[in-house]
């Protein structure tokens, strides 16, 4: 059955959305909602389809969330956002600076939220995104001081949380800097999963924490495969392995395999796309030379295609964000990402080819998609 998917565009300087018809050929942009606020994500509630999260920064009022139940027609501010609690005498403390993700918890903890701020922090809300309370089993961790080194130029950052469709208590979360933490008890333990991750910056490159993962994602019908697209590489885990390995050793040298999104094919395991970035040196986070190209894999990692058909062919300064690409769950998915220059870029081919459906818009933070 054809759906006509709408995209949540999250920016700068407030949200945007497109719809398209059923065949994604034309779309129609609306908004903006919540101008000159900072907007990081807004997740659609497939358990309950009406139900919209967003995650914004607020001019004067600073971090918060904010709930749609009438699919984002209006918003209303969450009762109590995401806290850090009270630090005890002698401790550090903590206050959240942007909340910059969103999950859904498992399908069936209906209400059920995570959210991931920055600095790194874990928090949930079991009354469908009305209050929020701490996760205290990774917050308060006695490693987290440690697994938390330092943030990257824009911060430090709690992202790429994901549950296990089988298993309500099986956790992932990416931090940067930090790495892939797992708990297999609904948050009251973690430990680190980074093992075979790269990291060229540590003079100990082969320490259990300390990873930059940039995005982590897991897919649905086989959620014991997860890809990472991380300072250091690109790689895919088959559980229940703990090593990671670097399928960005197949991509092309004079590319690399540095970005920030990874996003996956909602029907094949071994179909995955990701938009690199020039990485080298001065990390410029830009297109490579220019000249804008999404990569696809449809054998695990093992070889890589450019698709740029449409994409500029040249002076294209951009790059893409790590929430800022996405694809639909048609038959033959549409793939979308939105650019750092104020673009969203669309294929209904799988990424054979590229069409501009928005332009101008303030920098682009993250692209979702909602039924």
């Amino acid at each position: 059955m054809l759906t006509m998917p709408t995209l949540w565009i999250s920016t700068r300087k407030g949200v945007f959305h497109l719809s398209s018809d059923t065949k994604r050929k034309t779309w129609k942009l609306s908004g903006p909602q919540m101008l000159g606020h900072i907007i990081h994500h807004v997740v659609q509630d497939l358990r309950d389809p009406k139900t919209l999260l967003m995650a914004a920064k607020t001019g004067h009022l600073g971090p918060t969330i904010y709930r749609s139940t009438n699919r984002g027609k209006t918003w209303k501010e969450a009762k109590q956002p995401p806290a850090f609690r009270k630090a005890n005498e002698g401790e550090e403390s903590r206050a959240v600076q942007r909340v910059i993700w969103l999950t859904p918890g498992h399908a069936k903890e209906k209400g059920t939220w995570y959210a991931g701020t920055s600095p790194a922090g874990l928090f949930q809300s079991k009354d469908a995104g009305e209050t929020w309370v701490p996760v205290a089993g990774f917050n308060d961790h006695p490693m987290r001081s440690k697994w938390v080194q330092f943030g990257t130029p824009d911060g430090e950052f709690l992202h790429s949380i994901m549950t296990d469709p089988r298993d309500a208590n099986h956790l992932y979360i990416g931090i940067s800097i930090g790495g892939v933490f797992e708990s297999l008890d609904g948050g009251n333990s973690w430990l680190p999963l980074n093992q075979g991750v790269a990291m060229d910056y540590a003079p100990d490159s082969t320490a259990e924490f300390g990873h930059d993962p940039h995005c982590v994602v897991m897919h649905p019908l086989k959620p014991d495969r997860l890809y990472q697209q991380n300072h250091c590489g690109l790689y895919r885990i088959d559980r229940p392995s703990n090593m990671w390995e670097r399928i960005g050793k197949s991509m092309p040298k004079k590319i690399g395999d540095i970005g920030f999104p990874v996003v996956l094919h909602p029907h094949d395991a071994d179909t995955a796309w990701v938009f690199p970035m020039d990485g080298t040196r001065v990390w410029p986070r830009t297109a490579v030379n220019g000249k804008p190209a999404v990569y696809r894999t449809q054998n695990a990692g093992k070889s890589w295609q450019r698709l740029d058909k449409g994409l500029p062919a040249s002076q294209a300064w951009l790059t893409v964000l790590r929430q800022a690409m996405c694809a639909d769950t048609q038959l033959r998915p549409g793939v979308y990402f939105g650019t750092t220059s104020g673009e969203v870029w669309g294929s209904n081919n799988e990424g054979e080819a590229w069409k501009c459906i928005a332009q101008r818009l303030p920098e682009i933070y993250a692209v979702t998609v909602a039924d």
